[in-house]
């Protein structure tokens, strides 16, 4: 916890949603507003948190749920056909860490009907909303940083023309509609959006990691068409603290993605999680 931030329990933060979506499009009634106020008070600075009420074990969150039928880029280690990605509902430090579980679906038999919890959540943003996954498979290119300068220079003059019929910069429409989808996806390449393209050398062998999963705050991009634009799923965002399309409610920083590296040699290796 920052001492700015007041962990909230989960059933304030999904109450908060349900208010700010039934409301979208009008003001608040008075009895929303009394709700809010009253799971959202005023703050003072610092936040005076009570630690002590959250010492020991803390449930994780479940992120995603993912099946080798259903992802073929998912590439799971052998004899493993799920893959469950959990997180930690507190900053780490600017992030929430993450845990990968491969497992094998047949194996998994004891299912909860209600999976324990937290008893807070740092931020909003770190409470995944339910989602049925609709996964549709594309094709994505590098940024434009991780090409040769020659390549850059003919995307370039390629993209002139290109880019005039829709409008946009040329020196950007190649990032913005061919090089990187926006929005959670697995496999692909990462966005390097705010840090330029680094080594990720797996921890346990050296190989290069490659991503696995990215989670991001944003299903579409602001500048990027309708070239990456899902269907809007009814009731899907908006969110408090989200300016665009957003089914899943989370929020990385004040709008990134997260991406999880995993070595391609042994996925079961330590993998390597960076904000972009």
């Amino acid at each position: 916890m920052d001492g700015i931030n007041p962990a909230r329990p989960p059933a304030d933060l999904r109450l908060e949603r349900r208010i700010f979506a039934a409301s979208h499009g009008r003001d608040l009634t008075p009895e929303e507003r009394e709700t809010l106020e009253r799971i959202r008070p005023p703050q003072t600075y610092p936040v005076r948190l009570a630690v002590q009420a959250y010492d020991g074990p803390i449930a994780m969150l479940p992120v995603a749920q993912l099946y080798a039928r259903d992802v073929p880029d998912l590439s799971p280690p052998e004899g493993k056909d799920l893959l469950q990605v959990l997180w930690c509902p507190f900053d780490h430090p600017i992030m929430p860490r993450t845990l990968l579980f491969w497992r094998s679906a047949a194996a998994v038999t004891d299912i909860l009907d209600t999976p324990p919890e937290p008893p807070a959540v740092q931020f909003g943003g770190y409470l995944p909303e339910p989602c049925v996954l609709e996964p549709e498979q594309i094709t994505e290119y590098p940024d434009h940083l991780e090409l040769s300068e020659e390549l850059q220079e003919q995307l370039k003059q390629w993209s002139v023309p290109q880019a005039a019929e829709e409008d946009m910069d040329p020196d950007t429409y190649y990032d913005c509609v061919l090089s990187n989808a926006p929005g959670w996806k697995v496999g692909g390449w990462p966005a390097w959006d705010s840090t330029d393209p680094s080594p990720q050398p797996c921890s346990e062998c050296g190989t290069d990691m490659e991503v696995l999963m990215t989670v991001a705050t944003f299903e579409e991009g602001d500048d990027a068409g309708n070239s990456w634009s899902p269907h809007p799923h009814p009731g899907a965002g908006p969110y408090p603290g989200h300016r665009g399309y957003n089914a899943t409610g989370v929020q990385i920083g004040s709008g990134y993605r997260q991406h999880l590296f995993v070595c391609p040699a042994e996925p079961e290796h330590p993998h390597i999680e960076l904000m972009t």
